[in-house]
C-alpha cells in the first residue's frame, strides 16, 4: 500500500509543479507577444522542462522505494504525472482564451489562413475556406483540452517508457 501511496503523492506533486511551470512560460510568451507565432526557443525550453519533471518524478519514485524500479511504474508514474499538467493546462488554456485574450480563436484562425496561403499561394478560395472550417471545427474548447491532454499523456508515455527502461532495477537484478 505504501508503494501507491508514494506514487500518488510524486503523480499529484511533479504534475502541478510541471502544470504551473508550464503556464508561467506560456504566459512569459504572451508577455513578449509572440503568442500567435511563438519563438521556438518557448517550445524547446517547454519540451525540456516536460521531460525533467517527469524523469525527476521517476527518480524519486525510486528513491522512495529503496531503489527499485519497474517498468510499468515508471509508465504509471510519467503518464500520470503529464495527465495532471495536461489537465492544468487545458485548464488554463481555456481561461486565456476565453478571459484573458478572448479574440485569441479569430485571431489565431487568421495566422493559420496567412500561412497557408503563403505556402500554397495558388491555392483554390473554395479549398481555402473548406480547410479554414474544420480548422475552426478542432477548436472547440472541448477538442482543444481533449488533444492537449492526450498529446501530454502521449509524450508522457515515450518519455516514461524511455526514462523507465533506462532507470528500472527489480529485485531479481540486485
Amino acid at each position: 500500500m505504501k508503494k501507491q501511496n508514494t506514487a500518488s503523492g510524486i503523480i499529484l506533486s511533479y504534475g502541478i509543479i510541471l502544470g504551473i511551470v508550464s503556464i508561467l512560460i506560456n504566459v512569459i510568451n504572451y508577455s513578449f507577444g509572440n503568442i500567435y507565432d511563438p519563438h521556438w526557443i518557448f517550445s524547446v525550453v517547454g519540451i525540456l522542462v516536460f521531460v525533467l519533471a517527469i524523469i525527476l518524478g521517476i527518480k524519486k519514485f525510486k528513491d522512495t522505494n529503496n531503489q527499485l524500479l519497474k517498468l510499468s511504474e515508471a509508465l504509471k508514474v510519467a503518464v500520470g504525472i503529464a495527465l495532471i499538467a495536461g489537465i492544468i493546462g487545458a485548464l488554463y488554456q481555456y481561461v486565456f482564451s476565453h478571459y484573458i485574450e478572448p479574440d485569441f480563436v479569430e485571431k489565431q484562425m487568421m495566422v493559420i489562413q496567412d500561412k497557408m496561403l503563403e505556402r500554397f499561394p495558388d491555392m483554390d478560395e473554395e479549398v481555402l475556406e473548406k480547410q479554414m472550417e474544420m480548422s475552426k471545427n478542432f477548436n472547440t474548447p472541448f477538442i482543444t483540452a481533449a488533444m492537449a491532454i492526450a498529446g501530454s499523456m502521449i509524450m508522457g508515455l515515450i518519455v516514461g517508457l524511455i526514462g523507465g527502461l533506462i532507470m528500472k532495477k527489480e529485485e531479481t537484478q540486485l
